[in-house]
């Protein structure tokens, strides 16, 4: 692994004004408030965390749909966290997003052909529309659709070959770099596995990055190097898959992975579910100190007055006061 990371993000904050009416109070919602982590060149870092935790926007705010308040997004040493016009669009060649929705993500009214050879026209890549099309014949063959695929419409595919349309034009300008949107959410179990075992062959077959978001920590732990432990916009643990998945340090990924189904009864029976009580405090209004400290079982005085910083922990980052030497 390079020592070099092609994605560096620094204490990066995205918020959103919902102020209601000219003379009400301003709100303000911390989608992602401080969040910093590291992605190296062929590697999966796999970012988890209940609905709302803010993973999407983060994903979002990395390829520039959103722009953040504070904060560096470093691409191959260069901050992206500003650029504009001319910049943005080459950047936007080398970063591309895979998105959640295989339904809504695809134009209804373009072909398939039409659909993957846009960021190509986009992005002035291929001289004639002869070699795009042959560009995108081989880009269906690459992720399980046939040639003859290319005049077909949307409408006509199943979620999962959707996707692999998807994928195929996220692949369409050579990117460095894709963020995956939780592209396996709405997809059938059966078609998931195949959607993941897809990724991780292009991914060595073209020597990319991924950013794998997704609420299934299971299933992040099998395409994912690292993994990423989010809760109402704040990164509470951050560290090797393995070491992650198997050793938890933060009370939160102890309650999240003690909630992933066992096929096993047995098994499933001797082991202890942990139930987070209460509701999950609004990014209006988070509490004062650890936004997680509603719902801790181990959250003592400080935890409701002072906010934890993130420490290491052996290979690991971790924003618990239970870590603190």
């Amino acid at each position: 692994m390079s020592e070099k990371p092609i994605l560096s993000v620094k204490n990066i904050k995205t918020h959103f004004d919902v102020t209601k009416g000219l003379f009400a109070p301003k709100q303000i919602v911390k989608a992602v408030d401080d969040v910093s982590f590291d992605v190296y060149p062929n590697e999966t870092f796999g970012l988890v965390g209940e609905s709302g935790c803010g993973k999407s926007t983060l994903g979002r705010t990395i390829v520039k749909l959103y722009d953040p308040v504070d904060g560096s997004i470093e691409f191959n040493g260069v901050d992206i966290s500003k650029i504009k016009g001319a910049e943005l669009k080459e950047f936007s060649k080398d970063m591309q997003m895979i998105f959640q929705d295989p339904y809504a993500s695809l134009n209804p009214r373009m072909t398939v052909g039409e659909i993957i050879k846009e960021p190509m026209i986009i992005h002035g890549i291929y001289n004639t529309d002869e070699e795009r099309e042959a560009r995108v014949v081989e880009l269906l063959k690459i992720v399980g659709l046939k040639p003859d695929h290319i005049r077909r419409y949307p409408a006509e595919f199943s979620g999962g070959q959707r996707q692999r349309i998807g994928i195929a034009r996220a692949l369409a300008v050579n990117p460095k770099f894709i963020v995956c949107d939780e592209p396996i959410s709405a997809l059938d179990v059966s078609i998931q596995a195949q959607v993941i075992n897809l990724l991780k062959n292009i991914q060595k077959e073209m020597g990319l990055s991924y950013l794998f978001i997704a609420h299934d920590l299971s299933m992040v732990k099998h395409i994912s190097d690292k993994i990423g432990v989010m809760y109402l916009g704040h990164m509470m643990e951050c560290g090797p898959s393995n070491d992650v998945y198997h050793r938890p340090l933060h009370p939160y990924t102890v309650a999240l992975l003690s909630a992933i189904p066992i096929p096993d009864p047995n098994i499933a029976k001797a082991k202890s579910r942990i139930v987070l009580e209460g509701e999950i405090p609004s990014p209006i209004n988070p509490p004062e100190g650890c936004v997680f400290c509603t719902r801790c079982s181990k959250a003592t005085e400080r935890c409701f007055k002072e906010k934890p910083q993130p420490i290491q922990v052996g290979n690991r980052i971790v924003s618990c006061f239970l870590y603190e030497r």
